[in-house]
This record gives C-alpha cells, sequence and structure tokens, in this order.
C-alpha cells in the first residue's frame, strides 16, 4: 500500500505494519529476541527498536495533546531539532537500554492504542489538510502520525530483519 491519504488507508496501513513487526518479533525465541544485532546502529536488539517506537509515540501524543490546546508543543523534544534527531534518538536509547523487552512490550502496545484512537477520532479532512492546525506548520496531522505509525513500522521492520539475517 502506498503511502496513505485518507483516514481509512492511514489505519489500516497503521495496524497491518504494526501486526506485521510484531509477528517478526514473535517469530523468535525469548533468548533471539535479545542477541545483539551487528554493529553500525545505535539499536542494538529488539528491545531498543520496539522501546524507540514506544517513545516516538509518546512524544508524538504529547504533540498532539499541547498541539490541540492551541499551543506549540516542542517538535521534535525540548532543546532539539530535526537536524539533532540522532542525539535525540541516543537519550531514547539510554532511557530503556535497562529496560526488558517484556516489560517494552505492553508499554509500546498501550502507546499504539492511544495513537490509533487519534487516528480514529478524526475527519478525512482533518487528518490530511494541511495547515489545518496551526501546530502543524505546513504539514498535515495525518503526515505527522504516518511517521509515527506505519512508517516508522516499516523502518523498524526492516532494521530488524536485516540484522537477524
Amino acid at each position: 500500500m502506498s503511502r496513505p491519504t485518507n483516514k481509512n488507508d492511514l489505519l489500516t496501513l497503521s495496524q497491518k505494519n504494526y501486526k506485521n513487526l510484531n509477528n517478526f518479533v514473535d517469530s523468535f525465541t525469548e533468548e533471539d529476541k535479545k542477541k545483539e544485532f551487528p554493529k553500525g546502529t545505535m539499536n542494538r536488539n529488539f528491545r531498543d527498536v520496539l522501546a524507540h517506537l514506544h517513545h516516538w509515540h509518546l512524544m508524538m501524543l504529547e504533540w498532539y495533546s499541547i498541539g490541540m490546546k492551541g499551543e506549540k508543543p516542542d517538535i521534535p523534544a525540548k532543546g532539539y531539532t530535526w537536524k539533532t534527531t540522532p542525539e535525540l534518538n541516543r537519550k531514547i536509547w539510554e532511557l530503556y537500554r535497562t529496560t526488558d523487552i517484556k516489560e517494552v512490550r505492553p508499554l509500546l502496545d498501550k502507546s499504539f492504542h492511544d495513537i490509533q484512537k487519534i487516528i480514529e477520532k478524526h475527519s478525512d479532512a482533518e487528518l490530511f489538510e494541511k495547515k489545518k492546525y496551526k501546530w502543524t506548520g505546513t504539514t498535515s496531522l495525518g503526515a505527522y502520525l504516518i511517521s509515527a505509525t506505519s512508517s516508522h513500522y516499516d523502518w523498524a521492520l526492516k532494521l530488524m530483519k536485516k540484522a537477524m539475517k
């Protein structure tokens, strides 16, 4: 499926990619899930990748909460710009590096469902009209949600598949 352009496609693709990601992770033993990826990536195992997704969900939820009140959220996070995303991702990695994957999975499931609720409550126009909300700048709410869901899950799955070859 190409990049979503309506609510139904966004819901469908985000759920499909999330399911594919979880099915891939679930196809491994608990021992394999904890194995280190080959050197060259910051996210060193399944836990790191899943925690990364969870934390980006949390940031999206915060942007949305602040933005929908008419305020300007710190995007991507306070003290960071899109150019300094690698440093932000390093901070996220440090936050979760001692957390067990069994703790991360329910956190990710909850934040995934919270994001799905946001998508479900908006119309196509609310999701995909550019500049509809001041806090999204020149883009749409849907573009932010695609980045936090379907596109991010696709990235994560590709990273994990490559690492587990």
